[in-house]
């Protein structure tokens, strides 16, 4: 059952909001406000029990510095493990155990299917930064062509926005954005802009064009390089934003595109199942305080430009400086302003590419975690909604458990022998707690799993029950391995921050599949071969056993080295394209705007009138 209120609506559209309901009038507050009691305490119960078991397991013995310093490690790792694995309860339950669950978690939605007028003049927006030119404009003129096709193309206008330091992509990014706009029917509605000064980034960018040009749209749509959307899709959301207009931003559900790389492959098959659940679960109780990533999202302009101006952070580098990761804190600052800032939890026409390679992930990672730590400095920002603060709070702690986990490996071979020494250890809860704990991180993909099977022609959709199958034990193999490899290179990035050496740029990314030789992994994954080497050593000599156990943790580490040099290899990304593994739904049924990918040229756009 929806719980729009249309009267309410109406209401505060003539400017006089309910205190009872969220700023755009279509939910109660008391509802969210019970659907977050809900959560946390589903939270705190498990995350109590599962440290009251850790400490039962380690005071086996009498306590020691080494089980505070386990115990203090677990309970840093264990929130967000636990988190996740209720978003993913609560969204396959919403999914597939309630009638109306899209209408309990976005009651917006429905605007968008009305097929009502579009009036809302929206600029798509693409922000670069030294880019292989050829590749996002042609995924600006695909999106172009598919909003064209909707009939209401003469509502949008296109902007490349450019901070582009090397004159030569800046030459070339000029000559293809000449191609793009002659493609235009109305040449007048694209523009390119390239900034000498880069200041603040991303976000900077954005500030520029809404200071230059903010006034002339309602809606702005932000792009990366490698965004891809869907005319329909994004015609959809601006009816909903027409609909609701106190919602400040809407987000849609960003989807991995079909890839040659076997590491992008494997990696966005499982954040393909997974995301669903997850968002659908989270959207759930996080409700009008909802994320923005940052791009393949719907911004009103007037607020964003008047009232989420990000601060400068007064404090040396790394930490100081311009926010890298502007996009939560702006989502923060715009719910601040009075405005909603909602995620649309559906799947479909809605792109985006993920890196070729483990070594081009983790350095995207650290980009990330960077970012995400500066929001320790946000954390007091005053007038912020106690579930904003909360959002800035978690995207912190994704970051900060990392290490934790990384120390609590380190330091099992100390707990074994010491285990050992107690006499008297509780094996078999422990060995219970291990594996509970193994599940609960896996859950969130293990929804996923479900849902598919769950939904009608869900498997016949990545091509049919036994290769999903299969395509799901690859990923969850996946998974284990290239998570050890990142998690440690962001403890030792995160080390190096505490001592204010860490550094991350702000530059181009690599997109396209290549190969890594033996000597470039070496080089960049040697730390992570003789971590493992030492605590899997460790282990063998304290015990075999224990060294069995944590294999689905540890044998990343060995294995860190020909893990990043087998799944860049275009042969073995070549070979799971072949036989369809770890394919998503766009490689059995190509979208418009894909196939318009693999074309060498623009074509001419036919814009209605």
């Amino acid at each position: 059952m929806t719980e729009r209120l249309d009267p309410v609506t109406l209401t505060l559209i003539e400017g006089a909001p309910s205190s009872s309901t969220t700023p755009s009038g279509m939910q109660s507050t008391t509802t969210l406000r019970r659907r977050r009691t809900v959560v946390g305490a589903l939270n705190l119960a498990t995350c109590g029990a599962l440290a009251a078991a850790m400490a039962w397991i380690l005071s086996a013995g009498g306590w020691s510095l080494l089980d505070g310093l386990l115990l203090t490690c677990f309970l840093l790792v264990t929130p967000w493990t636990v988190l996740g694995f209720w978003n993913a309860i609560i969204g396959l339950w919403l999914l597939h155990g309630r009638r109306e669950g899209l209408a309990e978690v976005a009651p917006f939605a429905s605007a968008g299917n009305s097929g009502e007028a579009v009036f809302l003049r929206t600029a798509v927006l693409m922000t670069l930064r030294n880019e292989d030119p050829a590749r996002a404009f042609s995924r600006l003129s695909a999106v172009a062509e598919s909003i064209a096709r909707t009939g209401h193309g003469h509502h949008f206008a296109y902007f490349v926005l450019s901070d582009t330091s090397r004159p030569e992509i800046a030459a070339a990014e000029e000559e293809a954005f000449a191609a793009f706009r002659a493609t235009l029917a109305d040449g007048a509605r694209a523009v390119y802009r390239r900034r000498e000064d880069n200041v603040g980034y991303k976000a900077g960018n954005l500030r520029d064009f809404c200071a230059r040009w903010g006034g002339e749209y309602e809606l702005m749509l932000p792009l990366d390089a490698d965004s891809l959307m869907a005319g329909e899709t994004i015609v959809s959301m601006v009816r909903m934003m027409q609909a609701y207009p106190r919602v400040g931003i809407l987000q849609s559900l960003v989807t991995g595109m079909p890839a040659a790389s076997g590491f992008a492959r494997i990696f966005q098959f499982g954040m393909r199942h997974g995301m669903r659940p997850y968002t659908m679960g989270s959207a759930w109780w996080a409700g009008d305080c909802g994320p923005f990533w940052g791009h393949n999202a719907l911004v009103r302009i007037a607020p964003f430009r008047d009232d989420c101006h990000l601060p400068v952070l007064r404090a040396r580098p790394p930490l100081g400086g311009p926010i890298l990761s502007h996009d939560q804190v702006e989502a923060a600052l715009m719910r601040r302003a009075g405005y909603e800032v909602r995620v649309l939890p559906v799947e479909g026409g809605t792109w985006e590419e993920n890196p070729p390679t483990v070594v081009d992930f983790v350095r995207r990672d650290l980009r990330w975690c960077l970012g995400n730590l500066q929001y320790i400095r946000l954390l007091g920002l005053p007038g912020l909604h106690p579930m904003s603060r909360f959002q800035l709070l978690w995207a912190i702690l994704m970051f900060v458990g990392l290490p934790a986990m990384t120390a609590m490996i380190a330091l099992s071979p100390f707990a074994v022998r010491e285990a050992q020494a107690a006499g008297a250890f509780p094996t078999a809860l422990a060995a219970g707690l291990y594996s509970l704990f193994l599940f609960i991180c896996l859950f969130p993909k293990l929804a996923g799993l479900a849902d598919i099977a769950l939904t009608r022609d869900g498997l016949t959709r990545y091509g049919g029950g036994a290769r999903f199958a299969l395509s799901a034990f690859i990923e969850i193999v996946f998974a284990f391995l290239q998570g050890a490899v990142s998690s440690f290179r962001t403890s030792l990035f995160m080390l190096g921050l505490l001592a204010g050496r860490a550094h991350v740029g702000w530059n181009g990314q690599e997109r396209d599949a290549h190969a890594l030789s033996w000597a470039t992994a070496a080089a960049g994954l040697w730390p992570q071969t003789l971590f493992g080497l030492l605590v899997c050593g460790a282990l063998a000599w304290a015990s075999p056993a224990a060294l069995l156990w944590s294999l689905p943790l540890t044998a990343g580490y060995l294995l860190a080295i020909p893990f990043a040099v087998v799944t860049a290899r275009p042969a073995f990304g070549a070979f799971l394209a072949r036989h369809r593994l770890c394919a998503i739904p766009e490689e059995f049924d190509e979208p418009a705007e894909i196939a318009a990918l693999a074309r060498p040229a623009p074509q001419p756009v036919a814009v209605a009138a």
